[in-house]
């Protein structure tokens, strides 16, 4: 399976389940987690984990183990398949480690994965489904090029905010 492209600082790899340790902490911080209903238990992590895993059987992508050139594990970072509206379009989603917020590690990661989808699945264009309150993870977006078009309303938070591109 392709990859993103390394970065300067990162490089991604597919989740297996030698990954549960790290994706547990990182997807049971209530700071990451802070715009999720909740933040996820182990067992979550693991079905996270499956579910990756799935999609990259489907459609030969998913979200990515993001890691520096050294193996450390920043987070995760790739492409599923969103429900915006009741229409299914390519989406970039990302977490990073708490500890590690503001260092630009999500626009690098979010920017390899926006690379990939025009280079690798030629897609014509991009979405970003974030909690309206998130400007965080808004800038993050919008840094990858991306503004805000809607509000979807459907999902696991009541209100999405709803950022695309053309590719």
């Amino acid at each position: 399976m392709i990859t993103p492209q390394p970065t300067d600082r990162l490089q991604f790899r597919q989740m297996t389940d030698a990954d549960l340790d790290n994706m547990a902490a990182l997807l049971g911080d209530p700071e990451v987690m802070r715009f999720y209903t909740a933040p996820k238990s182990r067992e979550e992590a693991a079905n996270w984990i499956r579910w990756n895993q799935e999609n990259y059987a489907e459609d030969g992508f998913g979200l990515w183990i993001v890691e520096t050139h050294d193996g450390e594990f920043i987070g995760d970072c790739g492409l599923t398949w969103q429900s915006v509206n009741g229409e299914q379009k390519l989406g970039v989603g990302y977490h990073v480690r708490s500890d590690l917020h503001g260092q630009g590690y999500a626009t690098e990661a979010a920017t390899a994965c926006r690379d990939y989808a025009r280079e690798h699945l030629e897609a014509k264009e991009l979405t970003a489904i974030i909690h309206p309150d998130n400007r965080a993870s808004e800038r993050v977006a919008e840094k990858v090029g991306m503004h805000r078009v809607a509000d979807d309303r459907g999902g696991n938070i009541p209100v999405r905010a709803v950022l695309r591109m053309q590719l």
